[in-house]
């Protein structure tokens, strides 16, 4: 297929706009021909999310998922100007690769990703800026996995000549020769004359020698120090003075991922993983515990308080990498893992694993917990580690912020399938439950899991739960039993959404009343009915119809199983109190539009209609003028004002017939018990006595027939009726009841409420635990329906594991809004009950009590917030404050706040030695082995 070239969409002699579906094809077309032609050196435009979210809407290509309530019912407008001001620090004038973006920024968030061509048509049609171009590298020619470098590296150079510094800026993937060509060619020297040194810190950790290495090779961070030397009749000084303590490790090239395209510094949420780099091993001894990486260029400088105090040494942070450390504070720890990684752990290094990183990460983590528990350090820098954990996930490469629970996961994981005991997994067909008791079909689970997966990560951090799903349709049963690395716990609010329905009465009872309730996210309408069907203790004879009232008309009424996800928060619903059975009554829409009475005959006024529709029913059988006129003046009786007459007075000469009179049948006939519209009959045989007009409609109130004595009506479809409103009207009712109906949710009341709002670690557990049904974008195929069916789920724990991670999940995510949860979560530091919670105990009767040991914290809203850790050495039985490099003690009482993020808890009862019990750490080992 030829693609047709960009100037074909838009002629540029015309000045005519594009239609939406033009600019989409346009776009469309461009992206698919940029995609198939990526080459190196490429350029990709930065554009504000928010907007392209709004141009992506106006055009139609957006879908609504789950949780987008924030997005508008009435139909996307065309957006005004591209504004990526958010995007950038300054604006520069040298040029749009020089723009200088905020260091917090996430694809998908804060922004999107454009071809050339792409740009250059949305700036011809909405102009704005300032434009951002960077350039796409290509991350592995083999397999043709390109990057796009958001994140250009930032060194300063320090000349040593005269200590002058300047910055310059490099892709992390360029060679060390094109640095020293750019820094030569800056200071106009020649390269023969010149070495670069890392400065890292100040200190001269290595010298650049291997031209051939990329700068991420190299280990050079964002923001750090080089150090340029020139020599004098080619004698290096500095080689007399110094001698770099330089690693001489070979570097393992970077493997690609998954994902064949991606962001560098940007959160690509592939897996990762690497393969066919087990060769290498045997050319760097990466796997001998006692070949240390000593080119982080750490401090060994005891700061004299700590100096015999294992376990309290920080982790510089590299550039928004807190997240990182505070996951590595929390594990480094972990009493099992110290104890398991300061031994002789290498024997179970498996290097066959083609999921695992071949012992690589394993060995990086070893070495950093163990510089981590040696005394008399102040801080160390996580180089080694993040370069090696860079090359495996390329998700975590570059200087982004990142979420700390997704890289504990990833680590977890990491560390489990280099440590797998399992050098060749075996192929075990999953089985069905057959009916087999629980105990049976869980353990025949956990072998065969085991059979697959066994290190210290299974044995000491994954236990198992139990998933029940039930078709709503055929009542299908299906049990499975999987293993689990951390429970994610949602907070109360982040299942639950709150409601506002103004509630209607359609027997003409009451007045209008607004009613906020609070339902399941992901429920139907029936859920909202019955929560509403409580809070306005509707009658047994009584039913709700639930609809959704647009431009004040009735634009669309829900069935019972509908699910909620696709009200939205700024649409307008409505219930109406109809007698049980409506739906064998007709029903009266009744909407209401100004008129002028002072004409000879009414003139309606030309603009939208006014107030809110009413609904009301009467039999089938009963369609004269009088009953109809009968029904209306019934259910306008509560918005009569008192001063017109006295309080049950008719309007209709004194009749006020109600649909209380109106018994159903078994066959669905009606019979009205003592409802006489004699009454009626002589108010309506002359129009100068109505109180008001009625006339046929159809549903937008445009159709104005007279409502005669035998008005045609077709069997099975709503009567619509419009009312014309004078002045007249105006004095007898008030309109001001059917006015403004309320949104279903105001954020703004949210937000506040939930900074106040305090819950329990255990209500997070009953969220979590709770049956609900499933998403709409998570359907269940029924293999006895042969559908897809939103199933209700039922999660329990069977077995849990002797350290506890618990996720609390404040950050909530959707197409149009991003949030984060504040609200205090009252956790337990001693004595976490979870017996009532298991469901199935190794060991007989004994209880699964457990105390917590660390805290990861996160600050801030998303983007730029800050993470940092509590935890406890064991030992000592104190617990300490690890923000970055900075350590600092904390009182116990002060670890429980409303940034706790995740909680690490480990079990003390009979199944493990008890927290005063537990093995201290070899403190000897660890001095010997740094010596």
């Amino acid at each position: 297929m030829t693609i047709p070239s960009a100037e074909g969409f838009l002629p540029a002699a015309s000045c005519l706009p594009c239609t939406a579906e033009e600019e989409r094809a346009a776009v469309d077309a461009l992206t698919r021909e940029a995609d198939a032609n990526v080459k190196d050196g490429d350029l990709r435009y930065l554009i504000s999310q928010s907007w392209w979210t709004n141009w992506q809407s106006y055009v139609g290509l957006l879908s609504y998922g789950e949780n987008d309530t924030d997005i508008p019912l009435q139909p996307a407008s065309r957006p005004g100007e591209i504004d990526n001001r958010k995007l950038v620090l300054e604006e520069t004038s040298s040029g749009s690769e020089d723009t200088e973006l905020q260091r917090t920024l996430r694809e998908g968030e804060d922004y999107t990703l454009v071809p050339q061509d792409v740009w250059r048509k949305l700036y011809d049609w909405y102009k704005g800026g300032p434009e951002i171009s960077r350039k796409v590298i290509c991350e592995d020619p083999t397999s043709r996995r390109y990057i796009v470098d958001v994140y250009p590296l930032h060194l300063t150079l320090i000349d040593e000549r005269d200590n002058s510094a300047r910055t310059i800026k490099l892709s992390r993937k360029a060679k060390v020769s094109e640095l020293y060509r750019l820094v030569c060619s800056l200071l106009s020297v020649e390269q023969s004359k010149v070495h670069i040194w890392d400065h890292y810190q100040k200190l001269k950790n290595k010298k650049l020698t291997n031209r051939n290495e990329t700068l991420e090779e190299a280990q050079l961070l964002m923001d750090q120090e080089i150090l340029l030397e020139v020599s004098a009749d080619d004698i290096w000084s500095s080689d007399h003075r110094t001698r770099s303590t330089s690693n001489e490790l070979a570097l393992l090239p970077l493997e690609p991922t998954t994902s064949s395209f991606s962001i560098a510094g940007g959160p690509n949420f592939s897996n990762g993983y690497s393969s066919g780099i087990g060769s290498s091993l045997s050319q760097d001894n990466s796997l001998n515990p006692l070949v240390r990486d000593t080119e982080d260029g750490y401090s060994i400088f005891s700061n004299g308080t700590k100096d015999d105090i294992h376990g309290l040494t920080g982790l510089h942070n590299l550039g928004n990498t807190c997240f990182m450390n505070s996951a590595i504070q929390s594990l480094v720890h972990t009493p099992p893992l110290v104890e398991y990684f300061l031994k002789e752990y290498t024997q179970e290094i498996n290097t066959e694993n083609p999921l695992g990183l071949q012992g690589e990460l394993a060995v990086a983590f070893a070495e950093l917990l163990r510089k981590l528990w040696t005394a008399g350090r102040t801080s160390v820098p996580p180089r080694a580690f993040k370069s090696k954990l860079s090359r495996f996930a390329p998700q975590f490469s570059g200087y982004n912020q990142h979420d700390s629970q997704e890289l504990l996961a990833f680590l977890l994981d990491g560390l489990h399938e280099d440590l797998n005991r399992v050098k060749k997994k075996p192929y075990i067909e999953a089985k069905d439950a057959d009916d087999r008791p629980d105990e049976e079909f869980a353990e025949e689970c956990w072998n065969y899991h085991k059979a697959r997966n066994d290190s210290i990560i299974v044995d000491k951090f994954q236990g198992q739960y139990k998933s029940t799903l039930v078709c709503p349709e055929c009542n299908k049963i299906s049990v499975t039993f999987d293993p689990f690395m951390y429970l994610s716990l949602p907070l109360p609010s982040t299942v639950t959404r709150m409601m506002t329905v103004t509630v209607f009465s359609g027997t003409g009872d009451s007045l209008p009343m607004p009613y906020t309730v609070t339902v399941p996210k992901n429920g139907v309408c029936r859920d909202l009915c019955k929560a509403l069907s409580d809070a306005c203790c509707l009658k047994e004879s009584e039913t709700l119809l639930l609809g959704e009232v647009y431009d004040y008309r009735i634009y669309r009424y829900f069935s019972p199983l509908e699910l909620l996800h696709i009200i939205k928060d700024g649409d307008q619903l409505v219930a109406y109190k109809l007698p049980a059975g409506h739906e064998k009554l007709l029903r009266i829409e009744i909407l209401h539009r100004n008129v002028d009475r002072f004409t000879p005959e009414p003139q309606f006024n030309a603009r939208k209609l006014i107030g809110s529709p009413l609904v009301t029913c009467i039999p089938n059988d009963s369609t004269r003028k009088a009953d109809i006129y009968a029904a209306v003046s019934a259910v306008l009786a509560p918005f009569v004002r008192a001063k017109v007459h006295a309080p049950g007075e008719s309007l209709l000469n004194g009749s006020r017939p109600s649909l209380d009179g109106i018994v159903l049948k078994d066959n669905g006939a009606s019979c009205e018990k003592g409802l006489s519209t004699s009454n009626v009959d002589e108010a309506t045989s002359d129009a100068e006595f109505l109180p008001f007009k009625l006339y046929l409609s159809d549903d937008k109130g445009h159709i104005r027939n007279p409502v005669e004595e035998d008005s045609d009506h077709v069997f099975g479809l709503p009567m619509r009726l419009l009312m014309g409103w004078s002045d007249k009207e105006h004095e007898i009712y008030n309109l001001k009841y059917m006015d403004d109906l309320p949104d279903v949710f105001k954020p703004g009341f949210m937000s506040k409420k939930t900074r106040q709002e305090a819950v329990n670690l255990f209500s997070c557990l009953d969220a979590f635990l709770k049956d609900e049904p499933l998403g709409p974008d998570d359907m269940w195929y029924c293999p006895c329906c042969k559908e897809h069916r939103q199933a209700s789920k039922k999660l329990d724990l069977w077995r849990l594991p002797e350290i506890l991670v618990v996720h609390l999940k404040r950050f909530s995510y959707s197409r149009y809004m991003k949030n984060k949860l504040d609200t205090f979560v009252n956790f337990p530091i001693h004595d976490l009950d979870m017996t009532k919670y298991a469901k199935h105990t190794s060991g007989g009767d004994q209880p699964h009590i457990y105390e917590l040991y660390a805290v990861i914290n996160h600050y801030g809203g998303l983007g730029g917030g800050h993470y940092s850790a509590y935890a406890k050495l064991i030992e000592e039985d104190s617990w300490y404050h690890f923000d970055d490099s900075h350590v600092s003690t904390v009182n116990e009482e002060e670890t429980r706040t409303s940034a706790a993020y995740l909680l690490f808890y480990r079990r003390v009862d009979g199944n493990s030695c008890a927290m005063a019990d537990v093995v201290p750490v070899d403190t000897h080992m660890v001095d010997s082995l740094e010596a």
